[in-house]
């Protein structure tokens, strides 16, 4: 799951005016039938979109790495420190060397394999659930889990700064969909309490992939419980992080199991691979293989990508410390720049975020840490909703004194004046 926030999640309803990119719903105004003039160039508007993001310094850059890159990785999402460690690159190497390339078809034709049957079982066993199911990514994994849980008879309540995947969910639902105050149980609760359609869900990212605050999961319970709801948590960035061993947020809120609640995670964060799963009761996944369309028509996962996140799985599953070291990482890092009068986010797990002034300043600050040897996240609008700009660091498991050292000292060093 990518790690960024999106603009709000607006769907055109009823009585709404139908604009780039909306459906019109029943009752929405479609305007006049006459026929437009012929355009010359019908892509011409994407010259203007991409100067206007000139000219704001909102644009986006590939920067294609190399396999070996002398430079410390503060910006990745490999949060145990997983992705190269020995032991993960062979169960990768061996899956496709068995498996194959490639998948060969969707999960319900050739692509579901012996090993995708037991990344699934050791992922419930391994989080508290009853089942899993894995998905090509995380994003599907949240497509999947939104679209096929509700219904035209259902209301979602999703938390505001919530993953633009949960976002984009929201938007292919055909459900009632109301935006929720960041991080309250009393908002949910007011918008369970005033609903009227029979069924309803409410999402929240467990730990935000900006500013790395958690979200209160066990009031979000306590509220869909009082109200008949039930509970989708995204723990993209809480699982192998938060929890016992790094069983996941859900596990940390004594959530684990629970019949009302569904978690989604992704393979490619602590585990070091590719790829998202949803976990929760069995009646859940049987329904999911049975109505999720990012499942039914999806390719499966890779073997390879299988494999490596199985071997990751049960390295963490050996060394448990790995959870609470990224946690410390990411306090140090956190109370050491802090110090240095930055300002800088406390973290809930292994995010650790510092506001930055202006997109320019951001894009300057974080090209100047790369210039000395340090790699960090650059988040700008519209990836951030509140309009600051931020660079974001990853707080691995696996960094040692002299490099937390050495990230604290070139980022104080280079930060805007």
């Amino acid at each position: 799951m990518t790690s960024l926030h999106t603009t709000p999640h607006t769907v055109a309803g009823p009585g709404t005016v139908a604009g780039p990119g909306t459906v019109a719903g029943p009752g929405s105004v479609a305007g006049p039938a006459t026929p437009l003039a012929a355009v010359a160039d019908p892509f011409g508007w994407l010259d203007e979109a991409a100067e206007a993001r000139r000219r704001t310094g909102l644009v986006r850059t590939l920067r294609p790495r190399p396999a070996e890159e002398d430079l410390l990785d503060l910006a990745s999402n490999d949060y145990l420190g997983l992705v190269r460690h020995p032991r993960v690159t062979a169960a990768a190497s061996d899956a496709a060397l068995r498996w194959g390339g490639g998948s060969t078809g969707s999960r319900l034709v050739t692509g579901s394999t012996a090993l995708h049957a037991e990344l699934e079982a050791e992922l419930a066993d391994f989080s508290g659930a009853e089942a899993a199911l894995v998905f090509s990514s995380g994003y599907t994994a949240n497509l999947a889990a939104v679209t096929a849980l509700t219904d035209a008879d259902t209301l979602i309540v999703s938390d505001e700064l919530n993953h633009a995947s949960l976002i984009d969910g929201c938007r292919l639902a055909r459900a009632e969909v109301t935006r929720a105050a960041h991080r309250s149980p009393d908002a949910v609760r007011a918008a369970l309490a005033g609903r009227t359609r029979r069924r309803a869900l409410v999402i929240s990212d467990s730990v935000f992939s900006v500013d790395g605050d958690a979200a209160p999961l066990a009031g979000h319970a306590a509220a869909c419980r009082a109200h008949g709801a039930a509970l989708l948590v995204d723990d993209a960035h809480g699982f192998g992080v938060l929890g016992p061993g790094g069983a996941g947020a859900t596990a940390a809120a004594g959530l684990a199991g629970s019949p009302d609640v569904v978690t989604t995670v992704t393979l490619s964060k602590s585990l070091g691979s590719q790829g998202g799963a949803v976990l929760g009761p069995r009646r859940v996944i049987d329904h999911l293989v049975q109505a999720a369309r990012t499942f039914i028509f999806d390719t499966g996962l890779a073997p390879a990508a299988v494999g490596a996140a199985l071997g990751a799985l049960r390295l963490i599953r050996e060394e448990p410390q790995r959870a609470e070291r990224a946690r410390e990482v990411a306090r140090t890092l956190s109370t050491r720049l802090a110090a240095h009068g930055l300002q800088v986010s406390t973290p809930d797990a292994a995010v650790v975020s510092i506001r930055v002034a202006s997109p320019e300043a951001a894009l300057a600050w974080a090209t100047e840490c790369r210039r000395q040897g340090l790699a960090v996240g650059c988040f700008r609008p519209p990836s951030v909703p509140d309009r600051w700009s931020r660079l974001r660091l990853t707080a691995r498991a696996d960094l040692t004194p002299d490099q937390i050292d050495h990230a604290v000292a070139t980022l104080t060093r280079t930060a805007p004046r």
